[in-house]
């Protein structure tokens, strides 16, 4: 299911034993798209303190009570590495992190998530030994490619021949928790609307621009299939962008690479 992440801001995350506090946040890949952390805000009882939670330890996602269960224990949780998440998240932060809970590091394979291509793949603890830990948190690159949707929602869009509008939202996939589409409005063209673009047709984002770069002209973002809070992004809304803009939907690319995984390849 296709949501805004403005949709999900707000919803309870409910431990094993009890509720831990509620989402505020996302960071995504700028890579391959995938929400990597999401920002719990704990009230009172850690005493405000903010913590990361990984799509890799969601179970059940509950849209009509608007929460998510997560394999995980208040005390876990509240042992958890402490990082700053008003802060870039680096490399060695995520290592550490990933290490505490058991978790492979999805940096290290071929697929969004690594040697799998759902985050539910990783969510079995493989318990490394402590000198791994150590020894793999030392070599890692000290860049994440994590972004904020708070951060980015705003910057502008170009198109490979001008500026087209500007960042308005963000809309996940709650299987695989990856972007599948950033939302476009394209104040720049009168009379402008909203739009979707993929984020397989961005080539990068810039922070110091405040910029998002897609390979696509203006005229075809223009022109694309109008967005609306009240549309619904069924797949036969999806196949009509996708042929808009001529380029292949991202589910044949991924029946590809889990057919793969499937088969042992």
């Amino acid at each position: 299911m296709l949501k805004k992440t403005t949709q999900l801001k707000g919803f309870q995350i409910r431990a094993e034993d009890g509720e831990l506090g509620t989402v505020d946040r996302f960071f995504f890949d700028d890579e391959t798209w995938a929400i990597r952390y999401m920002t719990v805000e704990t009230g009172g009882w850690l005493g405000g303190r903010t913590v990361l939670i990984s799509p890799i330890s969601i179970v059940d996602v509950d849209w009509t009570a608007e929460r998510l269960g997560v394999a995980l224990t208040k005390k876990q949780v509240e042992s958890s590495p402490d990082i700053d998440t008003h802060q870039p998240v680096s490399r060695q932060h995520e290592a550490e992190y990933m290490g505490y809970y058991g978790y492979p590091f999805y940096w290290g394979g071929p697929y969004m998530w690594g040697p799998a291509f759902y985050p539910a793949g990783l969510a079995v603890p493989l318990m490394p030994s402590v000198e791994a830990i150590a020894d793999r948190t030392g070599r890692e690159s000290a860049d994440s490619h994590l972004r904020s949707t708070v951060a980015v929602a705003g910057y502008s869009i170009a198109a490979v021949d001008g500026e087209i509008g500007h960042v308005d939202g963000f809309l996940v996939d709650d299987t695989a928790w990856a972007v599948r589409y950033v939302e476009v409005a394209t104040r720049n063209w009168w009379p402008g609307k909203k739009v979707l673009v993929s984020p397989a047709w961005i080539q990068r984002v810039s922070w110091e621009d405040s910029a998002v770069y897609t390979g696509l002209s203006r005229e075809a973002i223009r022109s694309a299939p109008e967005y609306s809070e009240s549309t619904q992004v069924t797949r036969e809304y999806e196949e009509r962008l996708h042929l808009h803009y001529g380029r292949p939907p991202y589910w044949i690319h991924e029946a590809g690479e889990t057919s793969l995984v499937s088969s042992g390849i």
